[in-house]
């Protein structure tokens, strides 16, 4: 089958995080004997819309910017053409990306992500219209399909991101600590994190604008260097506000590795699968929750073993490419 890729987010080299989910599924089809071939805005000029904290932000911390929107599109529209003449389908990942799918005129398949609820709720119209011009709507989590089908999405299946899932994984090293990994920001739950594991061996992977917070942190980690971080890890903490899906769970899974999260969006389809919920904003639960999973190497080993055995059976990249065949196969 040949497949266009659209999508506004792209790895530009090989420790870039920008899309790199999307990179991956990439692959795995390539890897099946599918051709793929990508336009992002790595490959026309962007103005400075993509990349950096994403278009939304981009767009919020430079308001004059929007006005230089028709000409991203405009490059966008023109680069989508081209490289999906001769495709049997077109998947546009992120719903800015479904504007140059719709005019490609070929079979359309759009995939919903987190940031796509937020522009949704600015421009409802728009996000209606498009969801409803795609043959197939595809969404990572139940969260994320729910939402799209309250937008007007004709047909929406659920096809998880695949993860990385290791032949064998090691003991967490001593002393046994909780990994945080991601963004350093308000809506990841960085502030509760910290306040929740004060005092208790902690490291935090990442970077953001609550960066000063965490003077321990590490920063930033390319993808390809994150693997250690999960194994040497006791437990992993995921207590985001609002998540779409929530990679960094699903990382810890397939490290057979416990995860305290607080089960909102994309966390919610984890809650038998190896995780610990506590509500958004329970600290001292969180704390509590954390502490135990330290004291408890049976526990944890029992938590991790669930998840691995999920992620093998959900989180598989053969899982993750039959998911996407047959729904590219439902809207030719």
């Amino acid at each position: 089958m040949r497949i266009c890729v659209l999508t506004t987010s792209y790895p530009r080299d090989a420790d870039d995080v920008a899309g790199n989910f999307v990179a991956h599924s990439v692959e795995a089809l390539r890897s099946a004997g599918h051709r793929v071939d990508v336009v992002s805005p790595a490959a026309f000029r962007h103005f400075g819309i993509a990349y950096g904290d994403g278009i939304v932000q981009n767009l919020r911390r430079q308001p004059l910017r929007i006005l230089l929107l028709p000409l991203f599109l405009a490059n966008f529209v023109r680069a989508a053409r081209r490289a999906s003449r001769g495709a049997d389908v077109v998947h546009a990942h992120w719903l800015p990306s479904a504007l140059p799918g719709l005019l490609t005129r070929r079979p359309l398949v759009v995939q919903v992500w987190g940031t796509d609820l937020e522009l949704a709720r600015r421009a409802p119209f728009l996000a209606r219209l498009l969801l409803r011009r795609a043959r197939v709507v595809i969404a990572a989590s139940t969260f994320l399909a729910e939402a799209a089908g309250g937008l007007g999405a004709r047909e929406v299946v659920v096809v998880p991101t695949a993860v990385a899932i290791p032949e064998t994984v090691g003991a967490p090293i001593e002393p046994r600590h909780v990994l945080f990994a991601g963004r350093l920001s308000a809506e990841k739950g960085i502030e509760e994190f910290l306040e929740a594991t004060e005092g208790l061996p902690r490291v935090i992977v990442g970077d953001g604008p609550l960066r000063d917070l965490a003077p321990e942190r590490v920063g930033f980690v390319p993808p390809s260097e994150l693997g250690p971080y999960f194994e040497r890890a006791a437990v992993v903490c995921v207590p985001s506000r609002r998540e779409g899906y929530g990679m960094v769970a699903r990382e810890a899974m397939a490290y057979g590795r416990p995860v305290v999260t607080t089960g909102v969006g994309g966390l919610a389809d984890l809650t038998q699968a190896g995780t610990e919920h506590v509500p958004v904003n329970d600290r001292e639960l969180l704390r509590s929750t954390i502490a135990k999973l330290l004291d408890d190497p049976t526990l944890c080993r029992s938590l991790g073993e669930a998840g691995r055995t999920y992620a093998r059976a959900a989180l598989s990249t053969a899982a993750e490419v039959d998911a996407l065949v047959a729904a590219y196969s439902r809207a030719r």
